[in-house]
């Protein structure tokens, strides 16, 4: 036995993804920046520290980024196997406590938990590797019965319906359930040997959009909708100008920003809409200062970036030991790519505001935290990988 393994050292090395390193230190880097540019002012006048902001997403960072080392090197992805239902069920009795005395409330919102001694976090973040844990897993134990599209459906329900309802009851957090769903679609997508079913039900879902869009412009027109929350944030994006003095305020401040950025922007730390005129502008609205300060040029380079960081994730996909390694990196690629897009479509009001923030760039300690932890896995599934020397 020791022969042989000497034999399979010889015989095989083992793949390191340094270019998704490289990008994800740049972006990491980049969005401390860019929440220092952001939150200097905003954190001089509140908290009488410049460097408040930015010195507390440095130390999240620091913490992610060990966590994802220690992961990388330490923490073979398999045992997720046996920690899948803990963290799954973990995910959703953190929910409930939002209900209690611990859940704190900001902005009218109850989405963080405060402990004693830990911190706050936002519980919905724990939800969201609970579901890509436990859809990887389903996915697995479903074996052949994975080509029957009822199977698909169950496990849509039990990794992504559920967890959504109980994000959305307890939370109020539409986003949150909204990318909850849509990791467990994809993940089952790419796991499903048929895409037939699925381009139907776009189709379907294309077409009741576009019934749904006609029928609210209507009510709109009619006045029908006023005192409805939820769709009075449609109204918003239908016609965000109207409704300037309130809901539309933010919407309107970050296109105003998006503009006045022109082709190579105002220069870095220069904007003028982060002075108080786009709510705590180092959170969901950062990417609009972004665009403001560094222009379209520089947005698209962070959405280079972006992509560069998922096609490498998928390159691990593709070529992860088993089913179960290909799945766990096909959810931290949804997760990801569902929060850039929607993050990026409701700054520039291409859809109705859903307070989703940018992955690695807007301020946030939790969401940090485990991004990292999720990337830790990724590296530790492609540190599995063999390559033939």
């Amino acid at each position: 036995m020791p022969g042989r393994n000497r034999n399979n050292r010889k015989k095989y090395g083992f793949y390191f993804d340094y270019s998704l390193l490289f990008v994800l230190v740049f972006v990491a880097g980049f969005g401390l920046t860019m929440i220092y540019s952001t939150s200097s002012y905003t954190a001089q006048l509140e908290q009488g520290d410049p460097e408040f902001y930015f010195k507390r997403q440095l130390i999240f960072t620091i913490i992610g980024f060990v966590i994802m080392i220690l992961e990388s090197k330490f923490f073979d992805y398999h045992y997720l196997k046996k920690l899948t239902i803990l963290i799954y069920i973990a995910g959703l009795l953190s929910m409930l406590l939002l209900k209690t005395p611990l859940g704190l409330t900001r902005n009218g919102a109850t989405r963080w938990i405060k402990l004693p001694g830990i911190g706050q976090f936002q519980p919905a973040e724990i939800v969201k590797i609970g579901t890509i844990a436990l859809t990887a897993l389903l996915i697995v134990k479903a074996g052949e019965n994975i080509k029957s599209f009822k199977t698909i459906i169950v496990i849509c329900i039990i990794t992504g319906i559920i967890p959504a309802g109980i994000v959305y009851v307890f939370s109020s957090n539409l986003s949150s359930a909204l990318i909850v769903v849509l990791i467990s679609i994809v993940m089952t997508f790419v796991a499903y040997p048929s895409y037939k079913i699925y381009v139907a039900l776009t189709g379907v879902a294309a077409v009741a959009f576009g019934f749904f869009y006609t029928w609210i412009k209507k009510m709109a027109a009619s006045g029908n909708l006023t005192g409805k929350f939820r769709l009075n944030r449609i109204l918003v994006w239908l016609n965000p100008e109207k409704y300037i003095d309130d809901k539309g305020y933010q919407t309107v401040q970050a296109l105003y920003a998006i503009g006045s950025g022109g082709l190579f922007g105002k220069g870095l730390g220069k904007s003028l809409q982060k002075l108080g005129y786009i709510p705590e502008s180092q959170n969901d609205m950062i990417f609009s200062v972004i665009c403001e300060e560094l222009g379209l040029f520089g947005a698209f380079c962070l959405i280079a970036l972006f992509v560069v960081m998922l096609w490498r994730i998928n390159h691990i996909a593709q070529n992860a030991p088993d089913l179960f390694g290909t799945m766990l990196a096909t959810g931290v690629f949804a997760h990801i790519a569902i929060q850039v897009i929607l993050n990026i479509a409701v700054v520039t009001n291409t859809i109705p505001n859903t307070g989703v923030s940018l992955p690695f760039i807007s301020y946030g300690g939790s969401s940090a935290v485990l991004l990292f932890a999720e990337l830790g896995i990724v590296f530790n599934i492609s540190s599995q990988i063999k390559l033939e020397r």
